[in-house]
């Protein structure tokens, strides 16, 4: 055994060895800071929505996350940009209109608690045919959810918050209430949103007064609405076809 020398003690001592402590400790200590604040934010963030949701079982948001965004992008480069966007209440929504959507982006709408198992399943196996991600499969909770607070950003992250939001959003709204902010928030052109804007913007007429071709054609619209706004093709009339022909079989919220 090798002996340790005074000089060698005097150098291990138990004050020139602390520091090398605290230095762990500290870090882990940073670590559990930061992973509390995100904890908190996240927390505070829910329940913000949380709050928002229970405010709009009657009352209706100025504009939505991403009209905002819409909006100070289009600002950038046009100071006096605006959109147009007229909310107006569910029984001045064309009946055609509300069965049009549902037909093109839901038909499932009035069963389903939010999602759409089925739907998810057959857009996880065309992102995995195509190798990207092509297909979301998106109720149209979900896309409420979406709209009223996130980004059209395509992550894991901003899906998993979709979900919750989608959680809270079936929790908190009748499926009528639902379909009536859906309506009233969904782009429908080049700064056009809500059903009101979108019927006077594209046939001049108010939105309760939509025929089933022009409702159909809305809803045809409504995956690439800023491409489509002033453009006519075959895919576009061959789908508002379809759709006219699926309304008779969904269901909408009375």
């Amino acid at each position: 055994m090798m002996d340790i020398s005074p000089t060698m003690q005097d150098q291990i001592t138990p004050e020139r060895a602390a520091p090398l402590l605290p230095a762990s400790t500290s870090k882990r200590r940073w670590i559990k800071r930061v992973l509390l604040a995100v904890f908190t934010l996240f927390v505070g963030w829910n329940l913000w929505v949380f709050s928002q949701l229970l405010d709009w079982r009657s009352q209706s948001p100025e504009m939505s996350a991403f009209m905002q965004q819409t909006l100070e992008s289009q600002r950038a480069k046009n100071p006096k940009a605006s959109l147009s966007h007229r909310p107006v209440a569910y029984n001045r929504i064309s009946p055609y209109l509300k069965r049009a959507v549902i037909a093109a982006e839901d038909a499932a709408f009035v069963d389903h608690s939010g999602f759409d198992w089925e739907g998810i399943q057959l857009a996880l196996e065309k992102n995995i045919e195509k190798g990207r991600f092509a297909a979301g499969g998106s109720t149209i909770s979900q896309q409420l959810a979406k709209n009223l607070f996130l980004s059209s950003e395509r992550s894991l992250l901003r899906k998993a918050e979709e979900t919750i939001i989608t959680v809270m959003l079936e929790a908190t709204l009748s499926k009528h209430r639902i379909l009536e902010l859906y309506l009233n928030y969904a782009e429908w052109g080049n700064g056009i949103y809500g059903a009101e804007a979108a019927a006077r913007h594209h046939y001049g007429v108010p939105a309760s007064m939509l025929s089933p071709w022009q409702a159909a054609r809305l809803a045809a619209i409504l995956p690439n609405p800023r491409y489509y706004d002033g453009r006519r093709t075959d895919w576009m009339y061959e789908k508002t076809e379809l759709i006219l022909d699926r309304m008779p079989k969904v269901r909408i919220p009375s």
